[in-house]
């Protein structure tokens, strides 16, 4: 809704008013009493601070040059992978030293610098209200009620049991409904919402298709890479916070160089050859032991910094290379949603993925294991001895600590064989996501960057 309530309201005030009410919430949901309180902080947070990315994004196409635009880019891209990276491990540090409210402060001080910028540079606008007779009100309905419903099936369905429960059957029905509708509303009306059909266009349809595997890629990665840190490494959020910098900061030194290159390299090569580092990354973590820590997670966080600097940018050049001044808000809003629900999808299977595959594994493993191998009969009398030179006083007892040692063991070792066979499905959608980039056209006027 960004790209017509900044008409309504004027992009300067929109934006301003917004960003003031991101850092007021923010710091609100420090003083939050309950669990409820900040859901509806935290609703209110996102409903402001979810503007900001798209208004950044219509800045960069419609304020910029068409020769400056791949810098604009670039720094845009800096923001959306860099945050992301480094924000875990200023997250855990904040909070590991001054508590969990210290990190609903840290937008404060980039915060203000941004409202000064913003209302110093940004031109003087009318308001337009009278577009809000004119809203494009049943787009507005069905995509709210669509894209909602679809979230909370994203979010409760592995806790559900997907559609086992009719309360995820019944929603589910109803994102499916509302968002056909939408379609077909905003395909027919006058006034659209949102242009759909900027996704008929080769490069923009194709650079949507592929954002959404790269949004499930990144997404999915910054959800499993903690969770194995986590549970078997038992780091903590500081811990995994530094673990996870490691992608972000090779990323805040490569992206400026981005736009350089594009004036060199066609950026479709540009588009193939970070998709397929970042599957490589991913691949690269396949055979993960639980031995496997910091020190040898980091080459392929490295490769996986240098991919995303190398694709998003030149990317989302392609997909909006040819789009009008007056699609900027819609084309802006579809390459962000779908970036995002990439990720809500992802991390949604992902667990669903990851809890079937650490019981295959566990499964497998257990079969092994029985009081007739000598090899299983030895361990635990290890183990029970081990446990009685602990204090165990009674045998009984220290047989079946020893048993559950085992049983851990075999869990420890399952999920971390799912963790792997996680990190081969991501480098797979990768792969999906390399196959789209290649069908790319080159712009008939390359706006990457050849203009002096």
């Amino acid at each position: 809704m960004t790209a017509w309530l900044a008409r309504v309201f004027s992009f300067r005030r929109y934006l301003i008013a917004n960003a003031a009410l991101f850092l007021f919430f923010s710091c609100a949901c420090a003083f939050a009493r309950d669990i409820e309180q900040m859901i509806v902080l935290r609703a209110l947070q996102g409903f402001t601070g979810g503007v900001l990315i798209p208004m950044a994004f219509t800045l960069i196409m419609t304020l910029l040059p068409k020769s400056r635009q791949p810098t604009g880019l670039a720094i845009f891209a800096v923001a959306a992978s860099f945050a992301p990276a480094i924000g875990p491990a200023v997250g855990g540090y904040l909070a590991g030293t001054w508590g969990w409210q210290a990190i609903f402060y840290v937008n404060l001080v980039p915060g203000s610098v941004m409202l000064v910028l913003l209302f110093l540079s940004l031109e003087r606008q009318l308001m337009q209200l009278g577009l809000l007779r004119q809203g494009d009100w049943a787009g507005i309905a069905t995509m709210a009620l669509g894209l909602g419903a679809l979230q909370v099936v994203l979010e409760e369905g592995n806790k559900e049991d997907w559609f086992d429960s009719p309360f995820i059957v019944r929603l589910a029905l109803v994102a499916v409904i509302s968002l056909g509708l939408f379609v077909w509303i905003e395909l027919r009306s006058p006034q659209p919402l949102l242009n759909l059909r900027l996704l008929a266009r080769r490069n923009f349809g194709t650079g949507v298709f592929a954002m959404f595997l790269l949004g499930a890629a990144i997404y999915g990665s910054v959800f499993i890479l903690p969770a194995y840190l986590a549970r078997i490494q038992g780091y903590n959020a500081e811990q995994i916070g530094m673990v996870l910098a490691w992608t972000g900061l090779p990323q805040i030194l490569l992206i400026p160089l981005v736009p350089a290159l594009m004036r060199k390299v066609d950026a479709r090569w540009l588009v193939v050859v970070g998709i397929s580092l970042f599957a490589l990354s991913n691949f690269l973590n396949v055979g993960l032991t639980a031995d496997v820590a910091a020190d040898q997670l980091m080459l392929p966080n490295i490769v996986r910094a240098i991919g995303q600097a190398l694709v998003l940018t030149p990317l989302t050049a392609l997909a909006i290379a040819g789009i009008d001044t007056e699609d900027a808000g819609s084309a802006s809003a579809l390459l962000n949603v779908m970036r995002n629900q990439g990720g809500a999808v992802a991390i949604a299977l992902l667990q669903t993925i990851l809890a079937t595959r650490e019981q295959f594994h566990a499964s497998v493993l257990g079969e092994s294991l029985t009081l007739f191998d000598e090899a299983t009969r030895a361990r635990l009398d290890q183990l029970a001895r081990y446990f009685l030179e602990q204090g165990v006083t009674d045998a009984a007892t220290a047989g079946r600590n020893a048993v559950i040692a085992i049983v851990d063991q075999v869990h420890r070792q399952a999920y971390t064989m799912a963790i792997g066979d996680v990190f081969f499905l991501l480098g797979a959608v990768l792969v999906a996501a390399l196959g789209a980039a290649l069908f790319l056209g080159r712009p008939a006027a390359r706006s990457a960057g050849t203009e002096p």
